[in-house]
């Protein structure tokens, strides 16, 4: 159709009438909204995968159980494949769902860093602190450390960066963080260091997997010889399993490699297969009967959860403050 003198050039234009060198122009121009949830809906399918329930997912979200189900349908639709099955039991991630949700946290973490950013941007004249910790230590006891932080000193901005135990080392040694908190069962030199707690790793399996119905504890070479679903092997929960095994054997090529505890648990309900992880991360999926511990033989899997900052540069200011609150309130 011809166009009037001065008519706007159409947004879009067929590949086959593209001008020389625009082929890759429409995912450059193309609203990433249009690709990708939103961030409401992947914070509604982590919930989902943690309630184990669209009700109660809902709930959580002030939505209502049609208006989750018109969400996820929406969700699927975009992405183009099921996010989530339904059963007898709730509501479980598909496989392809627990890989979404594992990049999901890492896109709402990353979103929660930038609001950090614009944050620090406008806390000119406050406190600042950031603090790196293994997603363990991260997600269930900084928190409350954090909320008795804010209770004393108000005018405080912290800034969690959260990752693996070799990433944390690895910013606190090159001056980006100066606390960060590990699991790991070495701290590497050129830190000082203290411990702020212990932690137990436990083997968790479906209700279904065999090893669920065993009345014998699994030997540690046992455990050494089976493949796992495992975080990723600089985390601390691998690198500690790694060191407590190596007497009994090395071990057993992975079933699955994640990024995230909260990953390996999804992906473990989803009968994938067994893994170890922390305590403190699968106490609700054991207390909600969706994941069952299996008794390990032999072999101590109890391990310490320290601080570590650069040596010889003892923690000021708000880490100072930070660290007395967690020796005061230590998780043993």
């Amino acid at each position: 159709m011809d166009r009037h003198p001065g008519q706007a050039e159409p947004a879009t234009v067929p590949a086959g009438e593209r001008a020389p060198g625009e082929a890759g122009r429409d995912l450059a121009t193309e609203r990433i909204s249009d690709r990708v949830p939103d961030a409401d809906s992947l914070q509604l399918l982590l919930r989902i995968a943690t309630e184990g329930s669209l009700g109660r997912a809902g709930a959580a979200h002030g939505l209502s159980q049609p208006a989750v189900s018109a969400r996820l349908r929406r969700m699927e639709g975009l992405v183009g494949f099921p996010l989530v099955t339904r059963g007898p039991r709730g509501s479980r991630l598909t496989p392809a769902g627990v890989l979404l949700a594992d990049w999901a946290r890492a896109a709402l973490a990353a979103r929660e860093v930038l609001a950090a950013g614009i944050e620090s941007l406008r806390a000119d004249g406050r406190r600042q602190l950031t603090v790196a910790a293994s997603l363990t230590v991260a997600e269930h006891l900084l928190p409350r450390w954090l909320v008795q932080l804010a209770a004393t000193h108000p005018q405080t901005t912290v800034r969690l960066r959260a990752m693996n135990s070799a990433g944390v080392v690895a910013a606190v040694l090159a001056g980006e963080v100066p606390l960060g908190f590990v699991e790991g069962p070495r701290v590497a030199p050129g830190l000082s260091t203290r411990t702020v707690g212990r932690d137990r790793l436990v083997v968790v399996v479906a209700p279904a997997h065999p090893w669920a119905r065993r009345t014998a504890p699994v030997a540690a070479a046992e455990l050494a010889g089976t493949r796992l679903v495992h975080r990723e092997p600089t985390s601390g929960t691998r690198t500690w399993l790694e060191g407590a095994l190596a007497p009994h054997g090395e071990l057993a090529a992975p079933i699955l490699e994640l990024s995230s505890s909260s990953a390996v648990r999804q992906a473990v309900a989803a009968g994938a297969g067994p893994a170890v992880l922390s305590e403190l991360a699968v106490r609700d999926d054991v207390d909600r009967g969706v994941l069952v511990v299996v008794p390990v033989a032999d072999v101590d899997l109890s391990r310490a959860l320290r601080a570590v900052w650069p040596r010889g540069q003892r923690p000021r200011g708000p880490a100072q403050d930070l660290l007395a609150i967690v020796a005061d309130h230590p998780r043993t």
